[in-house]
């Protein structure tokens, strides 16, 4: 069965412009086209919007000032681009449809990635699109990511005809020969009364959530669940909204055949006992979402969560930590603090 639905891609960028094109460009090659592109620019300074003009991404730059976010939309021409791929792996050329709709989306402020996804879901769900294709700017999609991603839904969907399919993940590299770990999808042996490898001699596992690197989202998975929590900024965002999806009995699915390129600058998965202090920021974020997700799904677990956070984890940061404890513990008790304040 050929997958007709219509596709939009959802790249939140921040700061990251020659990344940005190379995603845009990756998304451009796909043997099997998207029809459209959401850029959420997240109030970057370092010249995302001239370089996109300069590339044809968008047809002028916009205003200076602004106090709420700008959007525009252009028909690209995508003729100029074959399927190949420029990573040193070489894939089969193919003839792509000339046309395909750019929306760029200047915000006012720096909403983090969580904020960006949200922007980019709602614009793209209200345009009416079948299937998000969510990523970061640092994604590089093999140029059969898109089909092999739709390939997979439309086995799993044939093989579970009582259930619909609510996202589907890519593998995700960190280079040629390395998994990335920051990606890993998460596993449990039974999915909604499902085994979670009934079909994976076609490629898929089933999963209860996963990463917005390279995430396709059903336009109905959306209307029945929303959108994700703006609030949380950065990390947890993905794995919540991925988890609400496959609570409301929606399928995850992790398609080893769809390959993506996560190009970050290191090979890590976040731990609060290793990580060096450039990242210390992304702790406070992570601990706190972490805790108001506890909260809204029972008080009683938040509170051993909290007290965990606040005695447990604060002297084993003492204990494993080889440096910057102070510094750690301080982050660990301040977002652990900050989440009785906070709603979602």
């Amino acid at each position: 069965m050929e997958n007709k639905e219509r596709v939009c891609a959802v790249v939140v960028t921040y700061n990251r412009k020659k990344l940005l094109i190379e995603c845009l460009d990756a998304l451009c090659k796909q043997t099997r086209s998207i029809d459209a592109i959401y850029i959420i620019d997240n109030f970057s300074n370092d010249g995302t919007a001239e370089l996109l003009l300069e590339n044809g991404y968008i047809n002028k730059l916009p205003p200076e000032n602004l106090v709420e976010p700008f959007e525009i939309e252009i028909d690209y021409d995508n003729g100029k681009f074959l399927g190949a791929f420029d990573d040193g792996i070489e894939f089969k050329e193919a003839k792509l449809d000339n046309q395909l709709k750019i929306y760029y989306v200047r915000m006012n402020e720096n909403t983090g990635g969580a904020g960006g996804f949200y922007e980019g879901v709602k614009r793209g769900y209200e345009k009416g699109y079948d299937w998000l294709w969510l990523m970061d700017d640092d994604t590089i999609p093999f140029d059969n990511a898109n089909e092999a991603l739709l390939s997979s839904i439309d086995i799993a969907q044939q093989q579970y005809q009582d259930k619909n399919i609510g996202f589907a993940i890519s593998k995700v590299w960190f280079n040629s020969k390395d998994i990335h770990l920051m990606n890993l999808p998460q596993l449990q042996p039974v999915i909604n009364g499902l085994p979670f490898n009934q079909i994976e001699n076609r490629g898929i596992l089933l999963i209860p959530a996963g990463s917005f690197v390279s995430m396709m989202i059903s336009n109905k998975a959306i209307n029945l669940c929303g959108l994700p929590i703006k609030e949380f900024f950065i990390w947890g965002d993905d794995i919540e909204y991925s988890s609400r999806i496959t609570n409301k009995e929606f399928l995850g699915l992790y398609c080893r055949n769809s390959n993506v390129v996560h190009k970050t600058k290191e090979n890590y998965s976040s731990n609060i006992y290793k990580d060096n202090i450039k990242n210390i920021w992304k702790y406070y974020y992570g601990i706190r979402n972490q805790l108001l997700i506890k909260k809204r799904d029972s008080y009683l677990k938040y509170l051993v969560a909290f007290f965990k956070n606040i005695f447990l984890t604060n002297v084993q940061i003492i204990r494993k930590r080889d440096n910057n404890k102070f510094s750690y513990m301080k982050v660990n008790t301040y977002a652990t603090i900050s989440s009785l304040l906070m709603k979602i």
